[in-house]
């Protein structure tokens, strides 16, 4: 068998089989080892969307469900958008990892959220999770035209989430970008804000609501990571006083030390969180807290291992605090 004829360029990385006929494409043509079938009446070119193995563990998860909504894309109908999870994916939005076994599951075999707005049929489809939503659903237009649930209705379908989870993707969501040294994306509005989270809980009836509605009253506007809000949460429930947040110290001669990400100012108490993937940026950081604790600050790093411990992380930050 001879290689296969080239495909119409207007059909696009995903497309229907519906659309590829009507483009003049055989059948014989889709049933080709160049194509893989992601979904039935899909069809999407073999061996692409690869994800980078080397990536995050989060991330990784996330561009596997993104990946697999826009392969789900041209199924989309009228009155059906992507919603919970995969909304959240859409966005950029943190969410648990998904795990079996001890083992990270592959973002690819996990399923699509579509949900139907008011009374209209709900997808029956392999690899698919249907969901109904109430007919005022509001949702906003993505980059390839797909129906997407908004930042506050994505965030108010997540009900299933544990409290720390929900605060943190209620951070991400909420985020303002605010001025400083070095920041990027200077007033950049946020993809939604707490009082839009709490006009969304009082629509219809949601799943988790006293969870929605606890995680809403500790929402903040300047964290900058997920690990950083479980942090704050940590403290907070242990009844600390709440941190300041990516707070920028300076010395005594006005010059600037560093963005920490916890801060009590008044005590020079700073609370760094360091991941295992900013090995590229060790040395950088590496000065910077050596700068912070000759200007008579006490910094506490925390790796992953005692952000597990919140009880040891604490009673650390605690005894600081008090010296």
């Amino acid at each position: 068998m001879g290689r296969p004829r080239p495909l119409p360029e207007g059909l696009g990385h995903s497309f229907s089989v519906q659309d590829a006929a009507a483009a003049g494409v055989n059948r014989g043509r889709l049933r080709r080892s160049d194509l893989d079938v992601p979904f039935r009446g899909i069809r999407v070119p073999a061996g692409t969307d690869e994800v980078d193995p080397d990536l995050d563990p989060y991330e990784r998860q996330a561009l596997g469900r993104r990946i697999r909504a826009r392969r789900y894309a041209p199924r989309l109908r009228d009155g059906q958008f992507f919603s919970h999870q995969t909304a959240i994916a859409l966005l950029g939005g943190p969410q648990p990892l998904i795990t079996r076994d001890g083992r990270v599951v592959d973002g690819l075999s996990l399923p699509v959220h579509v949900a139907t707005a008011g009374a209209g049929p709900l997808v029956r489809a392999v690899g698919v999770r249907a969901h109904r939503a109430p007919e005022a659903s509001e949702t906003f237009t993505g980059r390839d035209g797909s129906r997407i649930a908004t930042p506050a209705t994505a965030w108010a379908q997540s009900g299933t989430m544990s409290l720390l989870d929900l605060v943190a993707l209620g951070d991400y969501l909420c985020r303002v970008w605010r001025e400083g040294t070095g920041r990027r994306d200077v007033g950049r509005p946020p993809l939604t804000t707490r009082e839009q989270l709490r006009s969304v809980l009082t629509d219809t009836r949601r799943v988790g609501i006293p969870r929605l509605r606890a995680a809403l009253e500790l929402i903040r506007e300047d964290s900058w990571s997920p690990r950083e809000s479980q942090l704050r949460c940590h403290l907070v429930f242990a009844g600390l006083p709440e941190p300041a947040l990516n707070h920028d110290v300076y010395d005594e001669f006005g010059r600037f030390l560093g963005c920490v990400d916890l801060a009590y100012p008044a005590k020079r108490v700073a609370i760094e969180y360091q991941s295992m993937l900013h090995h590229s940026h060790y040395a950088a950081d590496v000065e910077r807290i050596a700068a912070l604790r000759a200007a008579g600050w006490t910094v506490i790093e925390v790796t992953s291992e005692l952000l597990a411990r919140p009880d040891v992380l604490v009673d650390r930050v605690r005894r600081a605090l008090a010296g």
